[in-house]
């Protein structure tokens, strides 16, 4: 059943209330499958149960619990456990370095970390087992726990809708990850109005393309469980083999796909939809970087009748902010929008002189008020109390926003349109340059499937990456008709596969590294 707005606000104050509801409601149906396991509702439920016994005994109630462990139907059940431990839960990804897992620890300041025996050993191998402090504890262990109804039942009393659900760190520009903190009553009310848009039902199979650190899980993992839908883990190793993964995808009869655009982009590329077609998808939801047109063409070619949806929103505002559901096939030189808000939520845009932009095609930072915001940062007040601010918008009282660093104009047609990071806009040669404007034309030449552009900063020079079989002499000479000579860059590298991070975004600072001379 998906609830609407008024019904998610009366009926549920915990994401708990939710999953017991799909238990009861759907309890043997398969409610999460990966490679090696499938859970039904009921059965996730219960192992879910007895984790948060175990955990209640181990940590107190409030505290963050970090799970280190590869994404599967067993983490998913860790991550529920740590929730009726009246604790809140943190993905953390196995991939990360070790300098980046230090600061990740360092900032959480945890005494218990779920783990798998892969996760164990790489916490001995960082070193973060030393001084004894922190302490593994396996998911398999926990598992073999009583239940403890009547502990469970206390902590549930205690909790309230406020209370943190999940950490999800992400790049602070420090060089330290933070850790945003998401409530379980923005989960619940962006989750409702998801659900709802895009018409997600107890009939649809979710195929989970994201890392659960990576927010763009939260919607696959919330929607089945608000929904009753299947969730359907892929490994991120298939992403690699597209026949293996469409062959996945048709094998599972997923429904829905809500990826990321690198992900989608990926498979287009690299012929994947001519050698089998998902058939059974209607619904392809993409975010994270602007699609290429290109590439959703091949798309929309292959999936006709298919939904798709551009989504919009950082980390921090739970998700996303604004949708749009594309209508035609673009061409390679126009933007695809960003949309409008969701409901509950404002999108506006802020000028350099802190004023409200409204006129069509002016530029300003992106910013959103309304339901959902996050918490903040964990334990970083100095960085929350700078992104989340109080704005009177429309003119109306002041009320809390978050000023996302994303650059937009709205159209003639009042949509969003993303114009790209602040972080991307440099100023070279005397003009000022958003680097995403010519990434968009080194797209739109002929046989070019991606492209990525950085700054190298100790040259003074515009750097373009770029997947395809074209030479760089004729990128350069097709780039010359599309943009003014001092966008054109300098150095064009072609690339075999674009490189990603671990949240499936191009990796732009491996490709820093490049152009430097320092990978490769």
């Amino acid at each position: 059943m998906t609830l609407n707005k008024n019904d998610t606000q009366k009926e549920y104050d915990s994401i708990l209330d939710c999953l017991e509801q799909a238990e009861e409601k759907y309890k043997y149906k398969t409610a999460v499958s990966d490679t090696r396991m499938s859970l039904t509702w009921h059965e996730l439920a219960v192992m879910a149960r007895k984790i948060g016994s175990r955990l209640a005994g181990l940590v107190p109630a409030g505290r963050p619990v970090p799970i280190l462990m590869e994404k599967s139907a067993v983490t998913l059940a860790a991550m529920f456990g740590t929730v009726y431990a009246g604790c809140f839960y943190v993905p953390v990804n196995p991939d990360n370095p070790g300098d980046r897992l230090q600061k990740i620890f360092g900032t959480l300041e945890a005494e218990t970390v779920v783990v798998d025996e892969n996760g164990k050993n790489l916490l001995e191998t960082t070193g973060l087992l030393a001084d004894g402090k922190l302490k593994p504890v396996l998911a398999e262990d926990l598992l073999k726990s009583e239940m403890d109804a009547g502990k469970l039942a206390q902590l549930r009393s205690a909790g309230r809708r406020a209370d943190p659900l999940y950490g999800l760190f992400t790049s602070g520009s420090t060089g330290n990850p933070k850790a945003v903190i998401v409530s379980h009553r923005s989960v619940l009310q962006f989750i409702g109005h998801f659900t709802e848009c895009f018409h997600i039902t107890e009939a649809d199979v979710i195929g989970n393309q994201a890392p659960f650190d990576f927010d763009v899980s939260v919607k696959d993992i919330y929607s089945a469980v608000m929904t009753g839908a299947e969730l359907a883990l892929i490994p991120k190793e298939y992403f690699s083999t597209p026949p293996r993964l469409l062959d996945d995808l048709c094998d599972r009869k997923v429904t829905t796909l809500t990826w990321a655009v690198s992900a989608l982009t990926l498979v287009s590329s690299l012929k994947g939809l001519a050698y089998r077609v998902p058939e059974y998808v209607n619904k392809v939801m993409f975010s994270g970087e602007a699609m290429p047109p290109k590439q959703l063409r091949i798309w929309q070619d292959a999936l006709p009748d298919a939904e798709f949806v551009n989504l919009y929103g950082p980390t921090e505002i739970t998700c996303n902010c604004t949708f749009y559901r594309v209508k035609r096939r673009y061409d390679d030189k126009e933007k695809i929008p960003a949309g409008r808000a969701f409901p509950g939520r404002v999108v506006f845009l802020l000028g350099e002189d802190g004023q409200q932009i409204t006129a069509p095609g002016q530029q300003g930072e992106i910013c959103v008020a309304g339901e959902s915001l996050a918490e903040g940062y964990y334990r970083n007040p100095e960085q929350t109390a700078q992104r989340f601010v109080l704005y009177p918008v429309n003119g109306n009282e002041k009320t809390r926003i978050y000023k996302t660093g994303d650059m937009g104009c709205f159209d003639e047609n009042g949509e969003l349109v993303f114009a790209g990071r602040k972080d991307f806009q440099i100023k070279h040669m005397g003009h000022r340059i958003e680097l995403e404007e010519i990434e968009s034309a080194m797209n739109s030449v002929d046989n070019i499937q991606k492209s990525c552009c950085i700054f190298d900063r100790d040259r003074n020079r515009i750097v373009g990456f770029y997947m395809g079989d074209v030479e760089p002499s004729e990128v350069r000479r097709t780039l010359k008709e599309k943009l003014p000579l001092y966008m054109v860059p300098p150095r064009l590298v072609q690339m075999s596969v674009m490189p990603l991070n671990k949240n499936g975004k191009t990796d732009r600072d491996y490709l820093k590294k490049v152009a430097a001379g320092k990978g490769r």
